[in-house]
């Protein structure tokens, strides 16, 4: 799913800012996959297995296609090429946001895993 990426910046900011939107929804995902995985007996495998997947898709599943796309199709006009790159934001920097994005759900995982692991998560809900 492609999201609006015209609000963000260029090159190395624009990585950036798409990191750390996929990690925030690499940490959301996992708070939801964990909830739902201790609830029916799952280990952390596929907890972080589904996490990874579906924010992969959400996040930086329009830019992977679109790198995809212009690297392997064949390209039958230069019209078609100007076509499909003014649909894209930033086409210059495509493969840096992709690798921003990717590593951005693994630290949002990383990042939910520790929370859930941490002690003063079970001192805080322990019940008196």
């Amino acid at each position: 799913m492609q999201y609006d990426q015209s609000w963000m910046g260029y090159g190395f900011v624009g990585g950036i800012e798409a990191g750390v939107i996929s990690a925030l929804a690499g940490l959301l995902l996992f708070g939801v996959f964990h909830w739902l995985g201790r609830r029916n007996g799952w280990s952390f495998a596929p907890q972080v297995g589904w996490s990874f997947l579906v924010a992969t898709i959400l996040t930086a599943g329009g830019d992977l296609s679109d790198l995809f796309y212009f690297n392997y199709a064949p390209l039958q006009s230069l019209p078609l090429l100007k076509l499909k790159l003014a649909q894209v934001h930033d086409p210059d920097s495509i493969g840096l946001r992709v690798v921003c994005e990717l590593l951005g759900v693994a630290l949002g995982i990383y990042a939910g895993w520790v929370l859930c692991n941490s002690d003063w998560l079970r001192r805080a809900f322990r019940s008196k």
